[in-house]
């Protein structure tokens, strides 16, 4: 099976079939360089840290955001992401469905209009909508790690 094909195996099993097709999530991942990421989380042993680590060693410049520690993957962590000043290509989600609306929301607020991705098993479909309609890029239930692993692998 192709690169490709394999992604859209990975696309097949979000539930947003709104989301960019193969094509469009290699292009996202080829082109995004820094990532703001919310809910990164202190243990290691979770998706919020392992993914956003695995990014970090794979030459993404990784901003995280998490209110409860000071500095994680050697960088200074910010409270939210109003607090991130430098452009971001891409915000990435590790937060619960209930809030990624809220974070999708000042995600559209930014001047660069970044990508928004919300990871999988997260979703808020009527900001997505709303981005989309706007031209901004959404990805919603979907692992950037799975994804990068096909792109990319070792």
């Amino acid at each position: 099976m192709d690169t490709l094909s394999q992604i859209q195996s990975i696309l097949d099993e979000s539930a947003d079939k709104d989301n960019p097709g193969p094509e469009g999530i290699k292009e996202i991942l080829e082109s995004v360089h820094s990532i703001a990421v919310v809910g990164i989380s202190r243990n290691p042993e979770k998706a919020a840290r392992r993914v956003p680590s695995y990014l970090a060693a794979k030459g993404y410049d990784v901003i995280p955001v998490n209110p409860f520690v000071d500095r994680i993957l050697g960088k200074e962590a910010k409270d939210t992401l109003k607090e991130v000043t430098d452009p971001v290509d891409m915000v990435l989600v590790f937060r619960p469905s209930a809030e990624a609306a809220q974070i999708a929301e000042v995600a559209m607020a930014r001047a660069e209009k970044p990508v928004i991705w919300l990871q999988e098993g997260i979703s808020a479909d009527a900001v997505a909508a709303r981005a989309r309609a706007e031209g901004i890029q959404v990805v919603q239930d979907l692992c950037t790690y799975k994804v990068h692993k096909v792109l990319f692998p070792d």
